[in-house]
């Protein structure tokens, strides 16, 4: 089980400063993760996320700090990686435009060096070729050996490249940093497109309000509207910020926020969300959040804050790369030597081991698993489901046991008449026993007395008293009418003509004498029976329930829906222990709860689930992935999406080193050149990215 931790949570509580760097000049994941480390181990520092694919920092302290202190972070980071570049996070997208066409402009000239250089046959131009595209990988590999790092990306390309040119490969040389540099190119650029595919598929932020000033409206930045300030939304458009209605009627579509495909109709006094759109009339509306506190800021900052929540494929495939790295570099070195000393032809083996050097990159594994449980969770927040880790998406794709809570998330938490018992002594009909309980219920606002609104309550009621957790009493039709549960009767001396009756019977009484048992139920959702069967069919093997609620009522929802195993009339406290007794047994336990009273289970499970959209903040803060419509089918997406981000990455990883096995194969049978070394390093890493994408398409089935 993971610990209950505020930090393993994905809004700090306690944390006073954050700030946030763009970088440069750090070309491996691995390399990336050793800064993370290495900042994480400062003492002030809460947590520290370094973002390789976009390239950014993020470090939250314990405690408000002044500029030396972050300065002496970025001096940390600087010494594990010495070629690192920092600067301020704003204008970071447009140095990033930037980088990429100097890049380009690179390759151009580039290119037509090597392609003269094909034509007139001249070394010069090889080399002109070789400096032009490689000069930033020569420098960066040389500094980093003159600060004692060894065996990154730019050693190995360096010591390839430079081994090429001393056998007099200078072509070849050539054309290795070429590739390199285009497949960098293209690597950089897929990245970037992936996020940015990934974030719009969201298409979540409005930039402008149209602001009421009086008679007068005014377009603004969201930014800049302060909550009780007026903003009007004309039909078609995004409403930008949440808020409520204050005057105008309209249906809003909130798919993109929500995922819920039927559009939900609004009036004054209705609550709406920035994001969703406005279908129908003009809406004015009164703000009551500013943006960074709204929705659709907040599903913004959780997507992108998951990536700090590593799973632990993405883990292993780090570490994995640690060691990798310097692995392949002495194997490489005992190609070059061992044969030779056998066959004298040192040639020959010194450009298989650069060969292998070149093939050894590990980019493909590296960026495509962690690219994959990303746009795993941008597709999850696509359909309103926000999962705050990959650590929590990986998991879920091997979960076999759930755990439900019952009312709020089984159930819809209102009651409905489904019995009236006559007493066997009463002499009333029952149509006037439903009118007489229906006209005294109508005074309560007691969940159990809404279950008596749809009966008819045609009698003025008067001297109408509620005794808490037990009844009404009351005049109704000019007769003494109680309507409660046995102690209500029994504290009033009047005899019960019924068997033990659970707490959700209502007993009537009239002039002394039960008369009637009103038999109610919490409603089950209509969905939850197709979707406990959509989880059956997904291989999931245990399906519990666990309830505040009484045995009668737990049993009966239970035996309706098929589940395995019930616990019932449980305090909060013992929900958890519950909980934690079935997760002993089954450790891939998954907790779906909605109540501020399952916090603690939320808290507590391998992974929590928040449920439903009115789910308490207490809830939506202790779970690791929160639903955010009362749709329950969303509980069976979020595992078959789950599982397909699994499969995705397992075949990136399989993929990926498949190639590289042959690969390094060929190259030392001397069956490769470095050309295709290049492309098995370069092409496969862009073939890894593309498929991590596709989880984007992907469409649970109903």
């Amino acid at each position: 089980m993971k610990p209950i931790s505020n930090t393993d949570r994905t809004e700090p509580l306690s944390f006073t400063q954050e700030r946030s760097y763009a970088f440069e000049g750090v070309d491996c994941p691995v390399c990336a993760a050793k800064i993370e480390d290495r900042i994480q181990q400062i003492g002030g520092v809460a947590s520290a996320r370094v973002d390789f694919s976009r390239k950014q920092i993020h470090i939250t302290t314990t405690d408000t700090q002044q500029e030396p202190f972050f300065a002496n972070l970025i001096k940390e980071a600087k010494r594990v990686e010495p070629s690192m570049q920092v600067r301020p996070l704003e204008n970071q997208s447009q140095e990033k435009d930037s980088s990429l066409r100097w890049n380009l402009i690179r390759i151009l000239v580039s290119v037509l060096s090597f392609g003269f250089a094909m034509y007139f046959d001249t070394k010069l131009l090889y080399m002109l070729s070789f400096v032009v595209s490689g000069y930033d990988v020569l420098f960066t590999a040389g500094r980093n050996i003159l600060h004692g790092k060894l065996f990154d990306e730019n050693f190995l390309m360096s010591v390839a490249t430079l081994g090429a040119l001393a056998i007099g490969e200078t072509g070849e040389a050539a054309a290795v940093m070429l590739f390199y540099l285009i497949g960098e190119y293209f690597q950089a650029r897929s990245v970037m497109q992936s996020r940015r595919s990934i974030l719009d598929a969201l298409d979540l932020k409005v930039q402008q309000a149209r602001l009421i000033q009086g008679q007068d409206t005014s377009m603004v930045l969201v930014e800049e509207v302060v909550p009780g300030s007026s903003i009007r939304v004309l039909s078609g458009e995004k409403i930008p910020l949440d808020g409520v209605v204050i005057s105008g009627s309209s249906s809003v579509d909130m798919q993109h926020l929500s995922g819920e495909s039927i559009p939900r109709s609004v009036k004054a006094g209705d609550e709406v969300l920035g994001s969703s759109i406005n279908l129908g009339g003009s809406l004015d509306i009164r703000v009551s959040k500013v943006y960074e506190q709204s929705t659709a800021a907040k599903i913004l900052h959780l997507v992108e804050e998951s990536a700090s929540k590593k799973a632990q494929t993405e883990r292993t495939i780090t570490a994995f790369a640690r060691y990798y790295t310097p692995i392949v570099v002495f194997f490489a070195l005992g190609l070059a030597i061992i044969p030779s000393l056998i066959t004298g032809s040192w040639q020959t083996w010194m450009y298989r081991a650069l060969v292998f050097l070149v093939v050894s990159c590990p980019c493909a594994l590296v960026i495509s698993v962690p690219l994959s449980y990303f746009a795993g969770i941008g597709r999850s927040a696509k359909g309103g489901i926000l999962v705050k880790g990959g650590n929590y998406l990986e998991a879920l794709a091997k979960t076999d046991t759930f755990v439900f809570d019952k009312t709020g998330t089984l159930t819809t938490g209102t009651f409905s008449l489904i019995e009236v018992r006559m007493t066997s002594p009463s002499h009333l009909e029952t149509s006037y026993a439903q009118n007489l309980a229906a006209s005294l219920e109508r005074n309560s606002a007691h969940p159990l007395a809404k279950a008596f609104l749809e009966l008819d309550a045609p009698f003025a009621v008067s001297q109408v008293s509620e005794i808490a957790g037990k009844g009404l009493t009351g005049i109704v039709d000019g007769k003494d009418v109680v309507a409660g549960n046995r102690a209500l009767l029994e504290e009033m001396g009047i005899p019960v003509f019924c068997e033990a009756e659970d707490e959700a019977t209502v007993l009537l009484a009239v002039e002394g004498k039960h008369e009637a048992s009103f038999v109610l139920q919490d409603t089950i959702r209509k969905e939850a029976k197709p979707m406990i069967q959509r989880l059956r069919k997904l291989g999931i093997k245990h399906l519990a329930m666990i309830s505040g609620d009484s045995l009668v009522h737990a049993n009966r929802v239970a035996r309706e829906l098929g589940l395995d195993e019930v616990h019932a009339s449980l305090l909060p406290d013992q929900k958890q222990e519950r909980m934690l007794a079935i997760a002993a047994k089954r450790k891939n336990l998954v907790f779906v709860g909605d109540g501020m009273n399952d916090a603690p289970s939320l808290a507590a499970s391998k992974v929590g689930i928040s449920m439903g959209n009115k789910a308490s903040d207490a809830a939506m803060e202790s779970a690791d992935v929160v639903i955010l419509t009362d749709d329950l089918h969303e509980v069976a997406n979020l595992i078959e999406i789950s599982r397909q981000t699994a499969r995705i990455v397992r075949q990136n990883i399989s993929f990926a080193l498949l190639v590289k096995v042959l690969a390094l194969g060929l190259g030392a049978l001397g069956y490769a050149s470095m050309w295709i070394a290049v492309l098995a390093d370069t092409g496969v890493t862009i073939i890894a990215i593309l498929n991590a994408l596709r989880i984007l398409l992907f469409r649970p089935s109903r």
